[in-house]
């Protein structure tokens, strides 16, 4: 139980860091939209280090990962949604 604690609030930080620097009125907003941000930044940092041998199996991203994953994420929700 204590662990999905700890992964919601640096999930929440990494969120907040990543939607700081990557400011754009288009960005998913709201504090559940900025955890899920930083907790699926995470994941997918977590597996691009794993596939780049960056990360041991069952290793996960730190937090600087999670800000990095997260700023990935929001790139490509900022391409989906496209300019208008």
């Amino acid at each position: 139980m204590g662990s999905w604690i700890w992964v919601i609030v640096i999930g929440f930080l990494a969120g907040l860091v990543a939607r700081f620097f990557a400011s754009d009125p288009r960005n998913p907003s709201g504090c559940l939209a900025t955890t899920l941000l930083g907790v699926i930044g995470a994941a997918v940092f977590t597996w691009i280090g794993q596939q780049l041998g960056l990360y041991a199996e069952g290793a996960r991203a730190g937090f600087i990962g999670s800000v990095v994953g997260a700023m990935i994420v929001l790139a490509a929700w900022q391409t989906l949604t496209g300019r208008r």
